[in-house]
């Protein structure tokens, strides 16, 4: 399952009147695994869905949550790694992760968590703001709002942090609140329905994007072959710009020179932050040529051939190179080996 915010919270949409608890990352110091802002939410019956960690302290917080419902209660819990005598949680990051869990009841309004996932289902991004309670505030007065990037005043990327609101430049003592960017799930389109598509459909879906696969073709892209990604038979002279700007990315990938010609074709004249074509560069020539464009007339990253010099050459290593390149793009990230990333 994708732990992007916008399946945890399809899933808990399920039974949201049972006694949730939202855990939320709130502050770190030094090394973690997931930042300020991650958010995981914890069922009455010991049910867990998203993560915090690496896994190392997800078990210790149910403990916590079913406190958090047995009193309807905040809960505060800081967890110290910094100490490396001290093996109390095994964190092995070795920094200082606090987390709030806050209980969701009615009387709360459920921290408008279903105004959140409206936001995010319908492709809008929003500001998540938390009012962080001190230790053992009643659930009635736990508070949160969500807040539309223009009424901040500034537009949420995937490099935006959570923050602490500030007041004069510092952070408010009085009135300390938590605003956490939340983005929808990245929409791909995959041009071509082939056997070859299924790894990139299938890795994608992994991490917790949105895929629609498109062919115009009768006899490929059938809905048994992709679970859960949306199909879409439509000649492509009826795709419409304001249609494919809706796509982050698109990845060519027909096997036929005339119909990858058309998808390049269209999506030439939309904003996609990253197109890929499968094939070497002869054949990325005489597709380009076919379709009378030229790779200047992209938007954002043309890649062809399509991905990352990873090695291997079954689909599924193919598949992973794309994806690896595309993410890469989608998260403006730069192509450098972790430990020389400064956090």
């Amino acid at each position: 399952m994708s732990h992007h915010i916008e399946a945890l919270l399809s899933e808990w949409q399920a039974s949201p009147e049972d006694d949730w608890v939202l855990a939320v990352i709130t502050k770190v110091q030094g090394s973690a695994y997931r930042k300020a802002g991650a958010m995981m939410l914890f069922h009455p019956l010991g049910k867990s869905i998203g993560l915090v960690s690496g896994g190392c302290l997800e078990a210790d917080l149910k403990r916590y949550a079913q406190r958090a419902i047995q009193y309807d209660t905040s809960v505060k819990v800081i967890y110290d790694a910094s100490d490396e005598s001290d093996a109390s949680y095994q964190l092995g990051c070795g920094g200082i992760v606090e987390l709030i869990l806050f209980p969701l009841t009615h009387r709360n309004q459920y921290l408008q968590l279903h105004c959140l996932l409206e936001y995010l289902n319908s492709g809008n991004s929003a500001f998540y703001e938390l009012e962080l309670p001190i230790q053992n505030t009643n659930s009635r007065d736990l508070v949160a709002r969500v807040i539309a990037p223009e009424a901040m005043g500034y537009q949420i990327d995937s490099t935006t942090k959570a923050t602490l609101s500030l007041q004069n430049g510092k952070a408010d003592a009085l009135h300390p609140r938590l605003i956490i960017p939340c983005l929808p799930r990245f929409h791909i389109a995959v041009f071509g329905g082939g056997l070859d598509a299924q790894p990139v459909v299938k890795i994608a879906q992994e991490l917790g994007w949105h895929i629609t696969v498109i062919d115009e073709r009768a006899s490929f892209a059938r809905h048994y072959d992709f679970p859960g990604a949306s199909i879409l038979k439509k000649p492509y002279s009826q795709l419409t710009t304001s249609l494919l700007n809706q796509f982050d990315a698109a990845i060519v990938m027909h096997h036929n020179l005339d119909l990858d010609a058309k998808a390049l074709q269209a999506v030439s004249l939309t904003k996609l932050h990253y197109v890929a074509l499968l094939g070497p560069p002869h054949r990325r020539d005489k597709v380009l040529d076919r379709a009378g464009i030229k790779v200047s007339d992209f938007y954002g990253v043309f890649s062809a051939p399509a991905g990352l010099a990873l090695g291997g050459e079954l689909p599924e290593s193919i598949a992973l190179s794309i994806l690896a390149q595309c993410h890469g793009v989608l998260h403006q990230a730069r192509l450098l080996p972790l430990d020389k990333v400064a956090t």
